[in-house]
């Protein structure tokens, strides 16, 4: 929400790329969790999930150096976000490693 709300003071000549874009990666961090977290009855399926989501929120990091460098947005502000997207994408490449304490046990779909 940050980006979002960040991203409304951004240029109008950026509305269809730089914003658009930094928008729906971000989004896309949340949903792909999300979407791995309802998946979690197939490792593959889960693992998947989390990696699209890792790239994600690396691509939103790249969107934020982008906004940075174009002056349409703060260096500290992006330098904060951009070590929180570092540590979201710590957590999503350990539960991707060692998927097995969040799937969901064999047991549980036989009843």
């Amino acid at each position: 929400m940050e980006i979002f709300d960040s991203s409304k003071s951004f240029p109008k000549s950026e509305a269809y790329s730089l914003t658009d874009q930094v928008r729906r990666s971000s989004r896309s961090v949340s949903a792909g969790i999300s979407e791995a977290w309802r998946r979690r009855r197939y490792k593959a399926a889960f693992v998947n999930k989390l990696n699209e989501a890792e790239a994600e929120a690396a691509e939103t990091q790249v969107w934020l150096e982008y906004a940075v460098k174009c002056r349409y947005c703060d260096r500290l502000f992006a330098k904060r976000l951009h070590q929180s997207y570092d540590h979201i994408i710590g957590k999503l490449v350990v539960m991707a490693n060692n998927p097995a304490p969040w799937l969901l046990e064999a047991s549980y779909l036989d009843r």
